[in-house]
């Protein structure tokens, strides 16, 4: 087990003086979609550039153009890149593919995304597939009985990540 802890919703500043306070003390840090939106690569190298220990997610949360954009934040600096489950096959087989071959990892984010669906996109055998629980939603998240059920209903999914609407 790892433990990833996310940064969000900060300036560009106190991003990077948290990214140093963490490195080695966090097995990944996240660099959140606010700050992938409010920065973009600049952001990932001056998270990078704090970073020694830990690994760097950057949760882009691509849904097209999926080699462009996993090129961009691997080149930056990223160790890990979040692709959409409800993405096209092709965009998640493009994404793959750069991080296979950049040696790094992609992450698939299964926010609101069906069984039918993850059983479709199953075939990714490297990638990290991520349970997404929306903040916007108003109900908790049973992460014990949700991890419980994914790895009933799909036993050749080893890596998997939990994140969203865990206290």
């Amino acid at each position: 087990m790892k433990l990833q802890t996310a940064i969000d919703r900060v300036s560009l500043e106190d991003a990077a003086r948290l990214a140093k306070q963490l490195d080695g003390k966090t097995d990944i840090l996240e660099m959140g979609t606010s700050l992938v939106k409010d920065y973009g690569n600049e952001a990932i190298r001056r998270l990078r550039g704090e970073l020694s220990q830990t690994n760097l997610l950057v949760d882009s949360k691509t849904i097209d153009e999926g080699a462009y954009e996993f090129n961009q934040a691997f080149h930056h600096g990223g160790d890990i890149v979040t692709v959409m489950g409800a993405a096209s096959h092709a965009t998640l087989q493009a994404c793959y593919e750069v991080a296979q071959k950049e040696n790094k990892t992609m992450m698939i984010d299964l926010l609101e995304v069906s069984d039918e669906k993850i059983a479709a996109i199953s075939d990714f055998p490297e990638a990290i597939y991520a349970l997404h629980h929306s903040i916007d939603r108003e109900d908790k998240l049973d992460a014990v009985g949700s991890v419980a059920d994914f790895h009933q209903k799909f036993p050749t999914i080893k890596r998997l990540a939990v994140a969203g609407g865990i206290d």
